[in-house]
């Protein structure tokens, strides 16, 4: 195993050498800085790393082969599919200015709703609609943007019936039982295109109806992670 300090005199001067190729690149190509600089940290201390014990800055996000096919920064898959189509390459530290934009809304979004500091605007709501999960804190400031009309979308519980007449979250739109889902979900046939979050009580039966959901052609369908016993806020019985 290959020990290296990250603080000698050494590493910190080729960490230098690291960034001023990393921003050279940036400005060849137009692309962008990640605006989670947790994310550049890391990903610069590894191709300094790389650099410092293979003799070149090979991706850190895939380990070294002996064979000698690895990735060296930046990656052909990189440059020609991943930032072309994902925005971004696989490690996150190269961007275009279009996807570190909505990064960054994403994370003042995710900022806002933990902190409650303010309601979220229309920008930051549609952000958090489109990630995969969401938890509690998220739902509730949606339901609050949702009441003063910056968003739109469905909250459907996919629990049982007499689960959700012991407990529901205040503003779930549908109940579409998970024992009985090809059944329900027609009527949820209108908003295919729509956004939706789907809850249970724990969060594993909602991450399965997520995936039939988009197999099924639903666009956008977030899951509450960890479910209705996570949850915080206001809800009702009956």
């Amino acid at each position: 195993m290959n020990k290296i300090d990250v603080n000698s005199p050494e590493f910190m001067a080729e960490k230098e050498k690291t960034v001023k190729f990393v921003e050279k690149v940036q400005k060849s190509t137009g692309w962008v800085y990640n605006p989670d600089n947790e994310v550049n940290e890391s990903v610069i201390v590894g191709l300094t790393r790389n650099q410092i014990i293979y003799g070149k800055k090979y991706c850190p996000c895939f380990v070294v082969q002996e064979s000698g096919n690895n990735r060296v920064c930046p990656c052909t898959i990189g440059v020609k599919e991943e930032i072309p189509t994902d925005g971004t390459c696989h490690c996150g530290i190269y961007c275009t200015p279009e996807f570190a934009q909505s990064q960054k809304i994403e994370i003042e979004a995710e900022v806002v709703a933990h902190t409650h500091s303010r309601g979220l605007s229309k920008a930051e709501c549609e952000a958090l609609l489109k990630e995969v999960s969401i938890d509690g804190d998220d739902i509730d400031s949606l339901l609050e943007a949702r009441e003063l009309g910056l968003v739109d979308f469905k909250l459907v519980d996919v629990r049982e019936w007499n689960e959700w007449k012991h407990k529901r979250i205040e503003g779930t739109d549908f109940l579409v039982p998970t024992t009985s889902f090809y059944q329900s979900v027609e009527q949820l046939e209108e908003f295919k295109n729509f956004p939706l979050i789907v809850y249970c009580f724990s969060g594993s039966r909602s991450n399965y109806i997520q995936r039939v959901m988009k197999d099924m052609g639903y666009k956008h369908v977030v899951n509450f992670r960890r479910g209705i016993m996570s949850y915080s806020g206001k809800t009702i019985r009956g």
